[in-house]
């Protein structure tokens, strides 16, 4: 299932009621809500909203992510994820800026190291020693 609508600031573009399931692939731009039951991948530059009432059973690769439900599966995400009290993630997570509010639950491993491309790279130089014909690597 893909789903893509325009983007728009501030505004949510899709949603899943908190009576509804679906299982698959689900693509999108804007701002999706899920309040139901989702089983299958999930991924987008843009916004995912994981609400109160929701299960989410995926892998998950998105922009940003606000978790207020359940989350079961690996998440990563390009810029943030913030988990609040009502939140529980039981996976591991990727991402550059983690935010948790008091109460809520992450049972993974979390990794926020960014990509390897901006990674700081270890630079070794030479260095004559004063006084001895000796070089010795300074890192």
């Amino acid at each position: 299932m893909n789903f893509r609508s325009k983007r728009t600031a501030d505004q949510i573009s899709g949603f899943l009621d908190k009576e509804a399931s679906l299982t698959g692939e689900l693509e999108f731009v804007g701002t999706l809500r899920i309040d139901g039951k989702f089983h299958g991948s999930i991924s987008t530059d843009d916004i995912l909203v994981v609400g109160e009432h929701a299960m989410v059973h995926a892998d998950i690769k998105v922009g940003e992510i606000e978790i207020h439900g359940q989350v079961f599966g690996s998440v990563e995400a390009q810029r943030r994820v913030k988990i609040y009290e009502t939140g529980r993630v039981r996976g591991d997570l990727h991402t550059p800026v983690l935010a948790m509010s008091t109460g809520a639950m992450l049972d993974g491993r979390t990794s926020m190291a960014g990509d390897p491309a901006e990674e700081p790279t270890l630079i070794t130089h030479a260095v004559e020693m004063q006084g001895s014909g000796r070089k010795e690597g300074i890192r």
